[in-house]
């Protein structure tokens, strides 16, 4: 599904000290917050992915908190890839890849 005029989708991977700190409900209460559609998830890597569907300002936001995260979470790295809007409506979690 096409992303709507006004909104945008951007797939994330977020690396560092990230799992084992409330990351993952972090993220899913943040992006509810925001309005946000979408999911988040651990890799079997270590790092956590997500997926924000939302309007523009709203997405950029979420995208610049994972840059911080959670108090005990030390993020070292946040890569942005385009993505589409799936039709989802809430925030979820996915199981771990």
């Amino acid at each position: 599904m096409a992303v709507k005029a006004g909104t945008k989708a951007i797939r994330v991977h977020i690396t560092g000290q990230v799992q084992a700190v409330w990351f993952r409900a972090w993220t899913r209460e943040q992006a509810s917050q925001r309005g946000l559609s979408g999911w988040v998830r651990n890799r079997a890597d270590g790092s956590v992915e997500a997926l924000f569907i939302g309007p523009d300002a709203a997405v950029a936001g979420m995208v610049a908190a994972c840059w911080d995260g959670p108090p005990h979470a030390a993020v070292t790295g946040v890569e942005e890839f385009p993505a589409e809007d799936d039709g989802r409506v809430g925030f979820r979690y996915r199981p771990t890849m």
